[in-house]
């Protein structure tokens, strides 16, 4: 091993994980890798139904759900239009993502008063201990509607 390769692997060692971005899905697949496969000649019809405009078509031609600009009702449509079978209302289950609150960064964990979160939330998912420190519970869906209208970006997508 040369001193020049040596030196790289030690500096390499040192290097911090990125993380990989995790690609959020809709929620009416069975298997992952059949996007892969079955999407690559169907244009992306799933991302131009979906009302919410959160169905993004990637490079590799499959579908990522984007919540910046708003969330999954879960209306179906996309299922609907899919036409390789990719994804189905048979398989429809909840996006398989974790959202949590920041509580530094929560405006409501910081002692003022912010509904943010809790007005567009569909599943009442979100509660309250008095007027502050909201928290999330089983009932959330992911469905990705709080993300979008929290004032200091406090909610995240965790897994």
């Amino acid at each position: 091993m040369k001193r020049r390769e040596l030196f790289s692997s030690l500096v390499s060692s040192f290097k911090k994980d990125e993380k990989q971005e995790k690609i959020i899905r809709p929620p009416y697949f069975k298997d992952e890798d059949i996007f892969f496969t079955n999407c690559k000649d169907c244009e992306g019809i799933c991302a131009t139904v979906c009302e919410e405009n959160i169905i993004f078509i990637q490079e590799d031609f499959t579908p990522k759900l984007d919540f910046s600009s708003s969330g999954c009702t879960y209306c179906d449509k996309c299922a609907e239009a899919c036409p390789n079978e990719v994804l189905t209302i048979e398989d429809k289950k909840r996006i398989n993502i974790k959202i949590e609150i920041d509580v530094l960064s929560c405006l409501s964990w910081n002692k003022t008063m912010c509904f943010s979160c809790k007005d567009p939330c569909l599943d009442d998912a979100i509660d309250f201990l008095g007027m502050f420190r909201p928290s999330i519970n089983d009932s959330c869906t992911s469905c990705g509607f709080c993300i979008k209208t929290c004032p200091t970006n406090a909610i995240k997508i965790v897994s």
